[in-house]
């Protein structure tokens, strides 16, 4: 859960995957400080890995696989490259790829 304003503008806690709100006692100083902070979308865990896309570009370090499932995510500021995650199908490694 994380703070936000309501429409009232009273801060209320948020679930950011279901919706549920909460209101109450929440530390305003933290509060004004997590809403302007931006989100970072993170692959769910348990998302089916067979829904994620896969290449053949890569070898996977620990075992030399040669296909990974792979992601991009905005993990920086927006004015700087994505993150690209590689996941290894037979190992289950993962690494990042800056490039």
């Amino acid at each position: 859960m994380l703070p936000k304003k309501d429409g009232k503008g009273h801060m209320i806690m948020a679930c950011t995957n279901c919706k549920f709100t909460q209101k109450g006692a929440v530390d305003m100083k933290l509060s004004e400080k997590l809403v302007r902070q931006e989100a970072v979308s993170v692959v769910d865990e348990q998302q089916e890995e067979a829904t994620l896309p896969t290449t053949d570009e890569v070898e996977c370090e620990k075992c030399g696989s040669k296909t990974a499932y792979y992601w991009i995510t905005q993990t920086r500021a927006s004015d700087e490259p994505e993150t690209k995650f590689l996941k290894c199908v037979k190992c289950k490694h993962t690494w990042r790829d800056y490039t």
